[in-house]
């Protein structure tokens, strides 16, 4: 099993730009079911995507791929025509809010927004409009979800994947990577690995991640790595103190950060001397956390915490 994306995700892609075109091209060479794409001037046309697979170490696939993508001038077009039942914003800022809602009235369950700079005026929008509607938003300005050998949605490099054991959750791009690299490379491997996104306001918070692994037969383990600013690594910490059922090691970045001053992403700052990465920390030690002191003790970490819990 897995959590949220899989081989039976049919992906619908919302701004078929360049950048846009070309993480659709990857999520297909992977083996993701893109089956439509949406952008209003291109209604009618066809995207092709083909070229080598980039699902590397999986048997029983072949080394080249074909796809013909059709573009619709609407989400809701799309779904009707192609059942597509997730979709990937790729949408430039000043639109993306409408696209995530276009979404969501269409009816789709799950929207993965890449999309940075949205502004948080539009992210607060977005959030009432959620509210009531069946749809799980991750991110936005996030790289995405993946299941590995299955399902691609985003920016993630999926040759560093493998199936295997831990789940991964994760505010920040580059260090979600790191930390699979370093599964992968322990022979831990994932379930799936969930990039939260960034910025302050954002669709889905560790502990909605944290209910999904705990709730998975397959995952065993989970690596969280956050960041300085807000209160999400606090809340999932006391979320794992009263409910978590198996073991987790996280890494906070930002123990060198100044007060006052955003540290990369939107929501990585420390205010009015909350959010630091030393409060952070403490209270998930206190859960029963393994922390890594490094980037490059992530892996060891989840190790550790696996060795603790009896499973390796």
């Amino acid at each position: 099993m897995s959590i949220l994306v899989g081989k039976d995700t049919k992906l619908l892609v919302q701004g078929i730009g360049n950048f846009g075109r070309f993480h659709a091209d990857r999520s297909v060479a992977y083996g993701t079911q893109v089956v439509g794409a949406v952008h209003p001037s291109r209604a009618g046309q066809t995207e092709v995507f083909e070229g080598e697979t980039d699902h590397s170490g999986v048997p029983g696939r072949g080394d080249t791929y074909r796809a013909e993508v059709p573009i619709f001038f609407s989400v809701k077009e799309a779904v009707e025509a192609t059942g597509a039942n997730a979709s990937v914003v790729f949408v430039p800022a000043p639109f993306a809010a409408d696209a995530i809602m276009e979404a969501a009235e269409a009816g789709l369950p799950l929207v993965i927004c890449i999309t940075e700079g949205i502004p948080i005026m539009d992210m607060v929008r977005v959030k009432r409009y959620l509210a009531d509607k069946p749809t799980r938003l991750i991110g936005p300005n996030c790289p995405g979800v993946i299941t590995p050998h299955e399902c691609r949605i985003g920016i993630m490099p999926g040759y560093i994947h493998r199936a295997g054991r831990i789940g991964v959750v994760s505010r920040s791009g580059t260090l979600t990577y790191e930390a699979v690299h370093q599964l992968t490379q322990n022979g831990l491997g994932q379930t799936t690995a969930v990039g939260i996104g960034g910025d302050p306001v954002n669709g889905t918070n560790f502990v909605d991640v944290l209910k999904m692994f705990n709730d998975d037969p397959q995952t065993e383990g989970v690596i969280m790595i956050g960041e300085i600013g807000g209160t999400a690594e606090e809340d999932a910490a006391a979320w794992i103190a009263s409910n978590m059922q198996k073991p987790v090691a996280g890494f906070i970045a930002g123990t060198t950060a100044p007060k006052g001053k955003r540290m990369g992403h939107a929501g990585a700052i420390i205010s009015g001397g909350k959010g630091t990465a030393a409060d952070k920390i403490a209270a998930l030690e206190a859960a029963g956390v393994v922390i890594a002191p490094t980037p490059t003790d992530m892996g060891a970490a989840m190790m550790a915490a696996m060795q603790k819990a009896a499973l390796v």
